[in-house]
Order: structure tokens, then C-alpha cells, then sequence
């Protein structure tokens, strides 16, 4: 899906989408200031996660579909998964940073539309936008001082979590959004289970969250979400486990903290859903790449 964006619209914050924005984790693959002096062509591939923000001067858009023909100073445009080719004029100042989403992060890409066009976006996220104007004046892959690479990811981290914030608060995003089920009775239990993963959720336990018989919560919950409960639970856990990894906590603490009866129930659990250990995904860490 392609959408547009009207102009501001007032929109609340919900915690749907603070639990979003608080899960936003990504790296940079490369990212390039574009200040040229003749014409420039930019190509965004299909695999690609990419923000593009118009510094000033203006950026055109082939094949966009329903897309703008062209991007104006203080726009923004969040592609995720869609070619585009965009046509830089001389003497813009364009921002384009390609992502990569951190393991933990992964299941947002999902929930993303494969492109939108945030028009205003410097008078909706001011913060972020002069953000932006410090961004990418080095080589995209010169990283000089000790922790630059720490430094531009929380930056890019900032800058797209303001994107997707904007880009709802505008009432582009789909009716009930980020949530992934329209189903009221489910999402109350998709909420209780990201913010406990460690509780024991068994299929009757789950089912008395979302008032709901045993029966019809797993065939509704399957139906929505294409897995049984236990394995949305596992990929919950699991998705939680990589995040504690990443910020240093031990496997006994991660066990507990999780649910699991032992440190080898875990291991074991966690294997099965990385083809890793949890030591060897620790060392293998994230990208390290800004």
C-alpha cells in the first residue's frame, strides 16, 4: 500500500503506538547527504528501509503511483520494501538514510506501509527535523570519534520514530493502527502478553484475558495471526530475550525473567528460534555497522 498524507490533522497518542515507537531499533547501512551540483539520481531498492528528508529545494519521484510527483523542503518519506527512483535537482540539500531493523525490531517492518509522504513533516516533528540537518555531513561511513556509532544509530532511531509518528498523528495509518488485529478481545490479550512475557500463559489463561472462551480464543487467535498461542508467546519471549541479550543481562536472569524452568529450557528454546545459543547470538551481537 502506497498512502498519502493530508495536511496536519490533530491525532492522540495511544499506547498501541507508544509500545511501537518504544520498540524502534535499527542501525544504519548508509546514508548520504546530497547537496549536488548538477542534477542527481537516486535508486531505493526493494529490500531497502529508507528515509528521505528535503533539507530544502525539492526531490522528484518516478513511478510513485500515488505518491507526489515531487517532495518540497521539510517533507519526509519513509519507503519500506518498494523501489523508487528519485530525482535530486542541483542545489537541494537532501537527507537519505538506509536502515536496517535490529533482530529485536523486526516484527515493525510488518506494520509499516511500503511508502508515505509526510507532507510538513519539519512543522509536525520540529525536534527531528533539525535533527536531520546535522546528519550525514560526514562520509556515510566515516565514524572518526569513539562512540559515533552509538551516536548517528540513536540519532536515525530518533529521526524514524518521528517519521511513523507523524505519519500517524496526520490520520494516514490504517483504521485501528499499529495494532495487528482489529479484534478488541485479542489485542487486550496481545497487550497483556508484550508487557508480562514471563507469566505462565497458557490457552486458558490467555482466553480469561480476552473474556473469551478456550475454544473460540484459539481459533480466533489463530485466524488472526496465522499461529497458535503458544507460539505467539514463544516469539514474544523470544523477541524479549534478544532485547535483554543485547543490553547485557545473564541467561540465569533472562530465564527467570522470562518464564522458563531452567537456564537449559531456555537455551534450548532460544536455539530453536535463532539456530543460535543465547552466548553465541550475544557475540555475534548487532550490526556494527552505524
Amino acid at each position: 500500500m502506497s498512502l498519502v498524507a493530508p495536511p496536519p490533522v490533530p491525532a492522540a497518542r495511544d499506547d498501541a503506538l507508544d509500545r511501537m515507537l518504544a520498540a524502534v531499533a535499527v542501525s544504519i547501512r548508509w546514508q548520504r547527504r546530497i547537496l549536488p551540483a548538477a542534477d542527481d539520481v537516486v535508486a531505493l531498492g526493494a529490500d531497502d528501509l529508507s528515509l528521505v528528508l528535503v533539507l530544502s529545494g525539492s526531490v522528484g519521484i518516478a513511478d510513485g503511483g500515488c505518491l507526489p510527483d515531487t517532495l518540497t523542503t521539510g517533507d519526509a518519506l519513509l519507503v519500506s520494501g518498494r523501489r523508487l527512483t528519485l530525482r535530486v535537482p542541483a542545489e537541494s540539500d537532501v537527507l537519505i538514510t538506509h536502515l536496517s531493523w535490529a533482530d529485536s525490531a523486526a516484527h515493525l517492518a510488518g506494520l509499516l506501509p511500503d511508502a508515505a509522504w509526510i507532507r510538513g513533516f519539519d512543522e509536525l516533528e520540529p525536534g527531528a527535523a533539525a535533527l536531520a540537518h546535522h546528519m550525514g555531513l560526514k562520509d556515510d561511513s566515516a565514524c572518526d570519534q569513539d562512540g559515533d556509532v552509538v551516536i548517528c544509530r540513536m540519532m536515525a532511531t530518533t529521526l524514524l520514530q518521528s517519521v511513523i509518528r507523524a505519519w500517524s498523528r496526520v490520520g494516514c495509518a490504517p483504521k485501528g493502527w499499529p495494532s495487528r488485529t482489529s479484534d478488541p478481545f485479542l489485542e487486550r490479550v496481545v497487550e497483556a502478553v508484550e508487557d508480562d512475557p514471563g507469566r505462565e500463559w497458557s490457552v486458558e489463561a490467555m482466553a480469561s484475558v480476552g473474556a473469551l472462551s478456550r475454544s473460540v480464543f484459539a481459533e480466533r487467535f489463530r485466524a488472526a495471526f496465522g499461529l497458535s498461542p503458544a507460539q505467539y508467546v514463544a516469539e514474544v519471549r523470544m523477541r524479549a530475550a534478544r532485547t535483554l541479550l543485547i543490553d547485557g543481562r545473564g541467561v540465569s536472569e533472562i530465564s527467570r525473567e522470562l518464564g522458563y524452568g531452567s537456564d537449559e529450557g531456555f537455551s534450548r528454546a532460544f536455539r530453536r528460534h535463532t539456530g543460535m545459543t543465547p552466548s553465541a547470538w550475544r557475540r555475534q551481537g548487532e550490526p556494527a555497522s552505524a
